[in-house]
């Protein structure tokens, strides 16, 4: 059992952005539409804007004002699919034989967004990206959790989606709407995560956006089922 506080959070997702906004889509959660609305990145110059991807876009939008209220802190970046769109371009280009981007290929790794973070924050701080299953977010829980018990006052903890490309979208089927969440975690006591071998039901919903829901509401427990693994939230009163 790992235990840590959630201090604050932000989430995003198309026409979702404020805590109201999260508060009315949690007490009737339904898919929304995904017309290709880009979160507001506008503290960024704009030579730097154009470098994101709507992936890197989102996790800046979720993450940019909790850094900005806090000194450097390390960041758990986690994310299933990554930079889906810009990885079926590479893949194009290579079955048209056509050369490959350098720039297209360098922000397509899974850790590229952690880099730009770095780069724009200029912040040397320890980063981890993790390519999670169903239960990315608890992986990246542990991550952050063995941060926290190696004495980091706080850690950044960010998971992101996209929507995958059609192309895609018969193999992946647990990204409903694109989504990010930014957990800024701290040592405490006032949330636990344990692990258990009980199975059940996939949830409707990813994790994360269970998670937000419970945050919103209060709920003090949560589990969340993937093939043998059931964790278990839960948050005091």
């Amino acid at each position: 059992m790992i235990h840590f506080n959630i201090e604050t959070w932000r989430a995003w997702a198309p026409e979702r952005d404020g805590t109201d906004d999260w508060s009315a889509w949690s007490r009737s959660p339904a898919a929304i539409a995904d017309q290709g609305q880009q979160p507001d990145v506008s503290f960024l110059p704009a030579m730097q804007r154009r470098r994101l991807s709507r992936l890197a876009r989102m996790t800046f939008q979720v993450a940019w004002p909790i850094a900005e209220a806090n000194p450097p802190m390390p960041l758990v970046f986690v994310s299933r699919h990554g930079e889906t769109p810009r990885t079926l371009a590479i893949l194009e280009d290579l079955a048209r034989d056509e050369p490959l981007s350098p720039t297209q290929f360098s922000l397509s790794v899974h850790n590229a967004i952690i880099g730009l973070w770095s780069i724009q924050r200029g912040d040397t701080s320890e980063m981890t990206a993790i390519a999670g299953e169903f239960d990315g977010l608890e992986q990246g829980m542990l991550e952050a959790a063995t941060l926290l018990g190696e004495g980091a006052p706080r850690v950044l903890l960010v998971i992101a989606e996209e929507t995958p490309p059609a192309l895609y979208a018969p193999f992946i089927d647990d990204v409903p709407f694109p989504y990010a969440l930014a957990l800024l975690l701290t040592p405490g006591s006032d949330w636990h995560l344990e692990l258990g071998t009980a199975t059940g039901q996939r949830a409707e919903w990813p994790h994360a956006l269970n998670l937000v829901r419970a945050l919103c509401g209060e709920q003090s427990v949560l589990y969340h089922h993937w093939k043998s693994r059931q964790w278990i939230w839960s948050h005091k009163a």
